[in-house]
């Protein structure tokens, strides 16, 4: 079982901005799952950040015992964030209603300036209404990356006036008691998720 490095995706409005080449030829997954296995398990961390009602959200206390995804993005990404977005809203809709209970979808925007609750909110209701968004200052959104070792950096905008939003592409995999040993690379089909989910709700990771 090895660490994976992850791609970061650089998005713009209407435009790429292209992310690091990354070598996954070495990477293995933990036994009976098709993620990435972390060399290092992370506890849940707690957070000061805004759910899509404007309400205060802390990861730790909001998802307790849920398996708990966690995704960082933002609404106008061209490609990565709502892909996979879809692509965890279909695997949750192969799952029976039980372990769909069971599972927490949290999305985090990493362009907090454009990206309010209300904005936030509208996007996730296109792919799953269950789907938790959460949003704060960038301090705050940067801190959680950290804490999860999702690289981001802070949005800019050019002088044509588009912008570029950088971010880790993974999905952080926080198991019912809270640790996560297992992330999934952008990418990742919905075969393999649906796979996995039932797995970490059981603690069989």
């Amino acid at each position: 079982m090895v660490a994976a490095a992850i791609a970061m995706a650089g998005c713009g409005a209407g435009t790429d901005t292209p992310g690091t080449v990354v070598d996954l030829s070495q990477v293995e997954g933990a036994a009976g799952v098709r993620g990435i296995t972390l060399a290092t398990p992370m506890p849940k961390p707690t957070t000061a950040l805004t759910d899509t009602a404007g309400k205060p959200f802390d990861l730790r206390a909001a998802t307790a015992g849920k398996l708990t995804l966690v995704f960082f993005g933002f609404t106008n990404c061209p490609d990565i964030c709502p892909t996979t977005m879809a692509d965890l809203a279909a695997a949750r809709s192969l799952l029976g209603a039980a372990d769909q209970a069971q599972l927490r979808v949290v999305f985090v925007a990493t362009d907090p300036a454009r990206d309010t609750p209300a904005a936030v909110r509208r996007w996730l209701g296109q792919f799953d209404s269950s789907f938790i968004g959460v949003t704060g200052t960038w301090d705050d959104v940067a801190h959680l990356a950290d804490q999860l070792g999702v690289p981001v950096q802070a949005p800019r905008q050019g002088s044509d006036g588009s912008w570029t939003v950088t971010h880790g592409s993974q999905v952080t995999a926080f198991s019912p008691d809270g640790v996560a040993r297992v992330a999934y690379q952008a990418g990742t089909s919905v075969e393999d998720y649906a796979h996995d989910i039932p797995l970490l709700l059981r603690g069989e990771v």
